[in-house]
């Protein structure tokens, strides 16, 4: 007799331009939508940024105030996306067009090696007609809640297909 295997993992990266506004927010936002469905043990889920300039760095001041204000933690701190995140990872989602570009082309220069597939987050917003994520660094305060309004709306609807997948 045979024990039933867990489910493995679904792997997710959230990527932006410095892992310190967008992306860590998204990944916090889908690591609480993880817990409060009791799910963390079926997903791996990280954030990075195409750039190396706030590497080791909690999330921006800014977003982590404004995520607190809806119960939510952003944990990790920042590093740069590497080669291995395009085999380790099954799901890589960028915050914008550029990210993706950035990130295809890391892709290209790995061969058939890199296995991640490779889609703008806004894909999974229902609830905005979005095609990217804005980087809110150097705007107001209003701009770090915008942001997180989106990335709800994509988490929600990511989490939901990735469930019945």
């Amino acid at each position: 007799m045979t024990s039933p295997q867990a489910p493995i993992p679904k792997r997710v990266l959230f990527v932006c331009l410095g892992n310190i506004c967008r992306s860590p927010a998204a990944e916090g936002l889908f690591l609480h939508l993880l817990t409060s469905q009791g799910l963390e043990a079926e997903f791996t889920v990280d954030s990075a940024g195409t750039g190396s300039w706030h590497v080791g760095k909690p999330a921006d001041g800014r977003m982590r105030a404004a995520a607190s204000a809806r119960g939510i933690d952003l944990p990790s701190r920042a590093r740069q996306i590497e080669s291995a995140d395009l085999e380790r990872f099954d799901l890589i989602l960028t915050m914008d067009h550029d990210n993706r570009h950035q990130v295809q082309s890391l892709a290209q220069g790995m061969g058939g090696r890199a296995t991640a597939e490779i889609r703008c987050i806004t894909s999974y917003c229902q609830q905005f007609d979005a095609d990217h994520i804005p980087d809110p660094y150097y705007g107001g305060e209003a701009g770090f809640d915008h942001v997180l309004d989106l990335l709800e709306d994509a988490c929600a609807n990511l989490l939901r297909e990735l469930r019945a997948a």
